[in-house]
């Protein structure tokens, strides 16, 4: 067994969809960023990716590389799902938290869930999603930026 963790953070912006764990929540700002910016979706890539010893994000698929503007993370994530099951392992469970000031994101948590598990092909259950608010402090706290945290367990698939 394997741990891996993650963290994300972008700056909100004007005129960007708000994209958290490949679901779009209604807000008057987006995050910003070289791909669509979903904090969770990078959070929990780079917790795959650590878990796996294999680098995070920013080295397969680096800003600099238009093919990456503005991509969708699920995408990104499904070549890391890949990666995943090609090196022989499987993901045990996810738990992540996302932070957030504005908007409320309760009510997108299930469907959040339900995305991520269906990239990741493992058991809504096996996938948990928290929130959390900046309480008024710092980026987050004033509303300038959502962060993400994750970390996974994976194990060895036995060969037979």
């Amino acid at each position: 067994m394997r741990v891996g963790f993650g963290y994300d953070i972008h700056p909100l912006g004007m005129g960007r969809k708000l994209i958290l764990g490949g679901v779009e929540i209604p807000h008057t700002q987006g995050l910003e960023g070289h791909s669509d910016a979903d904090a969770l979706v990078h959070a929990v890539c780079d917790a795959l990716l650590g878990a796996m010893g294999e680098g995070d994000m920013g080295s397969l698929y680096p800003s600099s590389d238009p093919r990456f503007k503005n991509i969708s993370s699920l995408s990104l994530l499904e070549d890391i799902a890949r990666l995943l099951e090609k090196k022989g392992f499987r993901l045990v469970n996810l738990d992540t938290v996302l932070i957030a000031q504005a908007p409320r994101l309760g009510p997108h948590i299930a469907s959040m869930q339900t995305r991520l598990a269906e990239v990741l092909k493992v058991s809504r259950a096996d996938v948990n999603v928290k929130v959390k608010s900046g309480e008024g402090l710092d980026a987050i706290g004033k509303e300038q930026a959502i962060a993400a945290h994750a970390v996974c367990l994976i194990e060895s698939v036995e060969k037979s």
